[in-house]
């Protein structure tokens, strides 16, 4: 039976809005600094954040394929990031289609602000997501069982077409969500992912370690130096 989750504690902050942007807090400038700031009490009233997912019993594992109630996933991704897998938790988090639709009208009005409440945007689905991943690891650690890395369908080796496969699954639509015909999400902030539980899960695994970038990376190379 799939959880609805609709109450978040968090607050954003101007470096999360900064970030959001892909923007280095320490280097941005005071007139994007000011901007960030003044940004957070549009954003907020705007933000309608909401989630759901659920823990599915893994039925099968051979090689790219994973098995379980209600469905499969395949991919070069899937075979290893899910093998030794019991259970999968799926699930969708949102913010609503509010804030989107108020950056589309500041486009054209305030670029600036614009942009910057779409990183409000951003960082705060951010917040969601990582909100049901504690969730999700403080069911998991009471049972005293592992849970594996977080993976999303569209990441290299998992096709974008089986986020038809967990929208088939959990009733989205009631927290305001909905698939594309080309699988993209409505809103368009909006995430879901799958997440492995299990007692011979390999856990060391992150999902650089299945990117095909991996050797040419910037952003690995600063987060090894730091």
């Amino acid at each position: 039976m799939y959880t609805i989750v609709d109450k978040f504690d968090f607050e954003l902050t101007a470096e999360d809005v900064l970030k959001g942007q892909g923007i280095d807090p320490e280097r941005a400038s005071e007139r994007l600094i000011s901007t960030a700031e003044s940004i957070l009490a549009e954003a907020k009233p705007l933000l309608k954040p909401a989630a759901m997912y659920e823990l599915l019993k893994v039925n099968d594992f051979e090689h790219r394929k994973i098995d379980f109630e209600g469905g499969s996933f395949e991919g070069s991704l899937v075979g290893k990031a899910f093998a030794g897998a019991d259970h999968l938790y799926l699930a969708v988090c949102t913010i609503g289609e509010a804030l989107e639709k108020r950056v589309e009208e500041l486009m054209s009005e305030n670029p600036v602000a614009g942009v910057a409440l779409d990183g409000a945007g951003i960082a705060a689905i951010g917040y969601v997501s990582r909100s049901v991943e504690d969730i999700i690891s403080k069911e998991t650690c009471e049972l005293e069982l592992s849970l594996g890395m977080r993976a999303q369908p569209g990441q290299e080796g998992w096709p974008i077409e089986q986020q038809r496969q967990v929208f088939s699954i959990l009733p989205a639509d009631k927290i305001g969500m909905r698939l594309t015909e080309s699988c993209l999400m409505i809103p368009r902030k909006s995430v879901s992912f799958v997440i492995p539980r299990g007692k011979e899960l390999n856990n060391s695994v992150v999902p650089c370690d299945f990117c095909s970038k991996r050797n040419r990376c910037d952003w690995k190379k600063e987060k090894q130096a730091g």
